[in-house]
């Protein structure tokens, strides 16, 4: 059980989005807090309202919300998640972070974020493939991200390769896994700053 435990779930533009929704169910069920961060292109393959529904708070999707957020999204959220989750993680995301980029919520949240951060990438075998995802991946990597990496399978392109988002329950165990570790030291609160 997660009970009292706050996740922020950020999705990105892919089909995988779908699978995303029954990872946000299985954390809610499990009593955790989450708050589902979308950008825009996530939001053409699954709507604001699924998420809504699902975690029973509102879905952030934009830098600039002062009722909501006075201070910044970007700020709130991170003083009051112990861990971000990207599913899925699109090419273009990674991209982002890997080069410190900050043009939406997500990807300006990703810099503010002192805690874990554990990456689901999902995307076509040659975008997976090609070597400046690969660069991105493993600068992330060095960067103290944590990922699930994608599995093989039949993908959305309706080709068959590496690529294909990990299952809820792979991203689910790696949540529990990271939560039931011994907090780091204060010193070393934030596993990318090592």
């Amino acid at each position: 059980m997660m009970n009292g435990r706050e996740i922020i779930v950020g999705v990105t533009g892919g089909v995988a989005a779908y699978k995303t929704a029954a990872l946000v169910s299985k954390l809610v069920q499990s009593g955790a807090g989450v708050t589902v961060v979308m950008t825009v292109a996530a939001q053409e393959f699954v709507g604001a309202a699924t998420f809504a529904a699902l975690t029973g708070r509102p879905v952030a999707d934009r830098i600039f919300d002062s009722g909501a957020f006075p201070l910044g999204a970007h700020i709130t959220l991170a003083e009051r998640a112990e861990l971000l989750v990207v599913a899925p993680a699109s090419a273009d995301f990674l991209a982002k972070a890997a080069n410190g980029l900050a043009d939406d919520l997500l990807s300006t949240l990703y810099l503010a974020f002192p805690r874990t951060v554990l990456l689901a990438p999902a995307m076509n075998t040659a975008m997976w493939q090609h070597l400046a995802v690969q660069r991105n991946v493993d600068r992330l990597r060095e960067d103290g991200a944590r990922f699930v990496d994608p599995e093989a399978g039949w993908l959305s392109c309706r080709q068959v390769g590496t690529g294909r988002m990990a299952s809820p329950e792979t991203i689910l165990a790696s949540i529990h896994s990271i939560l039931d570790s011994p907090p780091a030291s204060a010193k070393h609160e934030n596993p990318r700053a090592e």
